[in-house]
């Protein structure tokens, strides 16, 4: 058969993207070959439908002992009593919990996707705000930190049915602990995305989920640098708060219900490939290695915080706790867009992004966010957070001066010649 030139062209192409030059987008990272070799592999040939030991295909033995490899090792990392590594995306992870656990129409409340929250916590152009009454909870504008007891009166006010925690563009951590209080004072479940944090989470850098969240989602990618993939997760089963019961009549476990809301609720067979590639990267995540290189993660986002304000930069709370940070460039004169296409130019990548209490649209923003957790992948330290800062810095201070633009990009394009992306 002949090759298809054109599409590994664009991936030869892409390899030398990144090769080349700063990945400084948050919910980016690298994999490990291991990781690549195993997403890339024969298990991609099978269909499975079902769960391990319960399938709706014949010949699944071998994928079985793969995916209950996912979930054994998932269940170390997290100290989880229940996974289910099938979720195509932290997305469909997010929409497979609502199915099951809320009924269209039902109140969520959830962090404002303008203040640093994420589509599926309710925005009005998801799912998640189109099939049920979505509510909000935001940080303050002095301080950029969300007020635990408004988030506390909010809920006993408006009574929703599901609280969401979790964020794509909030450096600090959370206060789980009165979210669950919140949660329980109306009869409400609680339930945690961290997607973005979940690799300082497992390894204990942050305040843990599990001691009071009855659900926690979170992406394979991002900080914990696996595939591209979603899991759902539980510190312990329990029974269904609103009385569902099955066929049979019986009172239905957490679990069941779950399970059945990823498949056949929101998805047909798994991605057999891609959850062997999430065991793969669990195991990674639970060694040494992974421990050195997540504690990096965050000290490197720390030093990103520390140069950006020294050279005169807002940062949305002051600074970090996790691997990323939300900069605010009105004080600049920048907006998002402008400040992402310039960037890009110097082979500096970054994503604008709105910013608490903007006044630009999505489309152009007040802010970009940044994070460092591939640039930590690639080897780098805190003394090479402070040079990213000088250089990103030169563009942006002149953003319409191709020549001085120019030169910062031969200056990164030779850093980054002799510099695997994984390296760490």
């Amino acid at each position: 058969m002949q090759k298809d030139t054109a599409i590994f062209d664009l991936i030869r192409q892409e390899k030398e993207r990144q090769m080349h030059g700063l990945e400084l987008i948050a919910s980016e990272n690298f994999v490990s070959e291991q990781v690549m070799q195993a997403m890339g592999s024969e298990l991609t040939n099978k269909y499975a439908e079902g769960l391990p030991g319960k399938r709706y295909y014949g010949g699944c033995e071998i994928v079985d002992q793969a995916e209950q490899l996912a979930i054994d090792r998932a269940k170390e990392l997290f100290n989880a009593a229940w996974v289910n590594v099938q979720p195509h995306s932290g997305a469909q992870a997010n929409a497979a919990v609502m199915l099951g656990v809320i009924n269209p129409g039902d109140k969520i409340l959830g962090f404002d996707l303008s203040h640093g929250g994420h589509l599926t916590h309710g925005s009005p152009v998801n799912f998640s705000g189109k099939l049920y009454q979505p509510l909000f909870y935001g940080v303050e504008q002095e301080s950029g930190l969300i007020d635990w007891n408004k988030v506390y009166d909010i809920a006993v006010k408006e009574k929703p049915k599901l609280i969401i925690c979790g964020a794509s563009a909030y450096s600090r951590d959370w206060n789980y602990e009165r979210l669950r209080e919140a949660a329980d004072a109306v009869g409400a479940l609680l339930m945690a995305d961290i997607s973005h944090p979940a690799g300082l989470i497992a390894r204990g850098l942050l305040n843990d989920p599990f001691e009071y969240c009855h659900i926690v989602t979170t992406t394979t990618h991002k900080t914990l640098r696996g595939p591209r993939g979603g899991m759902i997760m539980m510190p312990q089963d329990f029974e269904n708060p609103w009385g569902l019961k099955t066929p049979k009549g019986d009172l239905r476990m957490m679990s069941s219900i779950l399970d059945a809301a990823v498949f056949p609720g929101t998805q047909g067979g798994p991605l057999e490939h891609v959850i062997a590639s999430k065991a793969v990267s669990f195991y990674e995540a639970l060694s040494e290695e992974y421990l050195q290189y997540i504690i990096q993660v965050q000290k490197n986002a720390k030093a990103l915080a520390k140069a950006l304000t020294e050279r005169g930069y807002q940062i949305i709370s002051g600074g970090t706790d996790n691997h990323l940070m939300l900069i605010d460039l009105r004080s600049k004169g920048l907006s998002g867009k402008l400040a992402e296409n310039t960037l890009i130019k110097a082979d500096i990548t970054i994503n604008k992004n709105m910013v608490p209490f903007d006044d630009k649209s999505p489309f152009v923003t007040s802010g970009m966010r940044i994070g460092s957790a591939a640039v930590t992948t690639r080897g780098l330290k805190e003394n090479d957070m402070e040079r990213i800062i000088a250089l990103i810095d030169e563009v942006l201070t002149n953003y319409d001066n191709d020549a001085k633009i120019s030169a910062v990009k031969q200056e990164i394009n030779a850093w980054m010649s002799n510099v695997p992306l994984f390296n760490f």
